[in-house]
């Protein structure tokens, strides 16, 4: 793979640190200058074949060797060009990228710090899981057991959230419910599913009654297959007894949707 090729799809393919952007723009660099000295031969060798059809002592051959190294250094330059180019437009891409990458992650830093004092409380926890930012809150302080309404300390605590969550216009968040791996069969929740959503959808009411819009949450049951705890312990069960609140992605921020975009509308 040449140099070139590799530089997009390094590029297109996500994030490029510092050090890594650093090293092609050195090989960018280097090829402007290799670009100009094809530019100066071809100055040069131009100069040759005028004079060369100037010397009437000249014979084909040097007349065609004369032609043969000029179109060669043309064919050069134009090759080199079109790698400056094309390195040029790829490199601004990766800086563009590591800008909103950086915005992402200021953003989560101020979502993070207005979560701090519920955090210290020991109320919630905050945390990146497979890229997304969690808010995670354990049911056995949101419901009772077996019960998917939400209690008094339960509800000002998800009104809190929702205080903080509704300064982010324009972001959506899934809720999601877990239970541990004990089963429930009740006529209301004829298994751990039905509780799981039961209490998702308690959480998106009181959440839209704090001052979220309807349209920025969703909620979503996971009953017991995404534990977080050893289910043969207490303390593992308890763990896995939780809500949680996942900031959804915007798909447009993420490195690669333009050509993601592009893929699915041919």
């Amino acid at each position: 793979m040449s140099m070139r090729v590799f530089l997009i799809a390094l590029v297109l393919g996500g994030c490029v640190t510092k050090k890594k952007y650093d090293e092609l723009d050195g090989v960018l660099k280097a090829t402007r200058e290799n670009l100009q000295d094809r530019k100066d031969e071809v100055d040069t060798l131009s100069a040759d074949l005028e004079r060369c059809g100037q010397r009437g002592n000249d014979t084909e051959a040097q007349l065609l060797a004369c032609q043969e190294g000029r179109a060669r250094a043309m064919r050069e330059a134009g090759e080199l060009s079109d790698s400056v180019q094309e390195m040029t437009e790829a490199l601004a891409e990766a800086a563009r990228r590591e800008r909103e990458a950086m915005a992402r992650v200021a953003e989560y830093k101020a979502l993070l710090a207005k979560f701090k004092t519920l955090i210290d409380a020991g109320r919630l926890k905050v945390k990146v899981v497979d890229g997304r930012l969690v808010v995670e809150l354990a049911t056995d302080v949101l419901f009772g057991s077996g019960k998917s309404e939400l209690s008094e300390d339960g509800t000002a605590a998800i009104t809190e959230v929702a205080a903080i969550l509704a300064t982010l216009p324009g972001r959506r968040f899934q809720v999601e419910g877990h239970t541990d791996n004990v089963p429930i069969s009740t006529p209301q929740f004829p298994s751990n599913w039905e509780l799981a959503s039961a209490r998702s959808l308690s959480v998106v009411k009181t959440l839209i009654a704090g001052g979220m819009s309807p349209t920025q949450v969703s909620a979503a049951s996971y009953s017991s297959n995404r534990p977080i705890g050893d289910n043969n312990t207490k303390e593992g069960k308890a763990s896995n007894r939780r809500i949680e609140i996942v900031l959804i992605p915007d798909l447009s921020k993420v490195p690669g949707f333009e050509e993601l975009e592009q893929s699915v509308g041919q």
